[in-house]
């Protein structure tokens, strides 16, 4: 069987498959149901200092090939998810990344440094790019002097791995990423969703309570695929891509690009078990070509 490790940061991962934050809880409601022990790592859901209630209703709305959502980092908090979830999800044996957030410079430094004394987080992914909250988030990701200082205040924070999660909404995403670099970043997570609209015709409203959310799935799956390249090219730090991966196939066209890890997300909602498909699908798919590891298949078209 071919060699599916890579690594991060420092951090050797079994495959480059991930779950992507918001889409797979925290990780442990499906470990009765699913082998999670085979994931290259799981992405929590997005992480605040204090828990949030989220966004009110209507907050998830289908679109062709897609999905628009405004949860509004809807999470317990990181105390909590550190007391409660990360022993559990330690006991199985799977690399965890811890998806934080914040509203202030501040609360990302706290959670952050709450994250880096927590035994069994193997990475942080700061998300600097969610589009469903009224403050914070993607404000940081907009303004490339904002999120250097960001990056660089939690850098000093934390030893561990350090990725940033950044927008393609009204940015230039290259400056973003050499930004989030120049800030200390290990590693930059492309791309997190797209702004996107859905109204009700026969209601005659908006179908999602805050008008807008960020829109996810196979219908933004070509302009991930082209971010990512583009910042493959761009940048010296690994990229791992989000954005529609929802087959094997979908995941071979990152990986061709120079993806060092892909991310599972909008396709977990519709069967949880792709992300294990697309690992088992990457064993036969090497072995069916005559390849001896993941290595090297990755950025073939570079």
């Amino acid at each position: 069987m071919a060699d599916l490790s890579i690594e991060i940061a420092g951090v050797k991962f079994k495959n480059p498959v991930l779950t992507a934050s918001g889409t797979f809880g925290y990780g442990t409601e499906l470990k009765d149901s699913l082998p999670l022990e085979k994931l290259g790592g799981i992405v929590s859901k997005g992480l605040t200092i204090k828990p949030k209630v989220g966004n009110p209703p209507q907050r998830l709305i289908e679109t062709p090939c897609g999905l628009i959502n405004s949860i509004g980092l809807e999470n317990m908090g990181i105390r909590e998810f550190v007391k409660t979830k990360l022993p559990e999800l330690k006991e199985l044996g799977v690399r965890v990344i811890a998806n934080i957030s914040g509203d202030t410079e501040a609360e990302y430094l706290e959670a952050v440094e709450i994250a880096d004394d927590a035994e069994g987080i193997d990475a942080i992914e700061l998300n600097v790019s969610c589009p469903n909250v009224e403050k914070g988030g993607m404000e940081f990701g907009r303004n490339p002097g904002m999120l250097e200082q960001l990056v660089s205040g939690v850098r000093k924070k934390t030893r561990k791995p350090l990725w940033v999660k950044i927008t393609p909404n009204f940015v230039d995403i290259e400056e973003e990423a050499r930004a989030a670099i120049n800030g200390g970043a290990d590693a930059i997570s492309a791309v997190n969703t797209l702004l996107g609209m859905h109204v009700n015709v026969r209601e005659k409203r908006f179908s999602i309570s805050r008008k807008f959310g960020g829109l996810s799935g196979p219908a933004i799956r070509p302009v991930a695929l082209y971010i990512v390249w583009k910042l493959v090219q761009t940048v010296d730090v690994p990229v791992i891509a989000i954005g529609g991966i929802d087959s094997l196939d979908a995941a071979l066209q990152f990986l061709f690009v120079g993806a060092r890890a892909v991310q599972i997300g909008t396709a977990n909602f519709v069967d949880p078990r792709v992300p294990f498909k697309i690992v088992d699908g990457l064993n036969k798919y090497l072995d069916k070509e005559g390849f001896h590891s993941i290595s090297e298949i990755i950025g073939v078209l570079n």
